[in-house]
């Protein structure tokens, strides 16, 4: 598990963007795109490089209420963000 205080934050020459043509939202990066769904949109949309994963977990648990809980999750999915390179995780100062 991840430190909650964690700071996701996205790589340099990363970036989400709405792309017309896929009609979704896509991760921007120097190699190429990948596209991305409704659930991951949602979490990336909140990366800020200064929420928390804990306040991200917390927007999200208040939005979907009927998910009964999205922590683990949104925990599995920064891991595989960053695996993807899309991502880092930064350490709270």
């Amino acid at each position: 598990m991840s430190n909650p205080q964690t700071i996701p934050m996205f790589r340099r020459g990363y970036r989400l963007q709405w792309e017309e043509v896929q009609n979704c939202h896509v991760i921007l990066y120097p190699e190429g795109m990948a596209k991305l769904n409704d659930s991951a949109t949602a979490i990336l949309e909140l990366v800020d490089g200064k929420r928390t994963l804990a306040d991200i977990i917390q927007v999200l648990n208040d939005r979907f209420p009927e998910a009964g809980g999205v922590d683990n999750d949104v925990q599995d999915f920064f891991a595989q963000a960053r695996e993807q390179k899309w991502i880092i995780l930064r350490d709270p100062a």
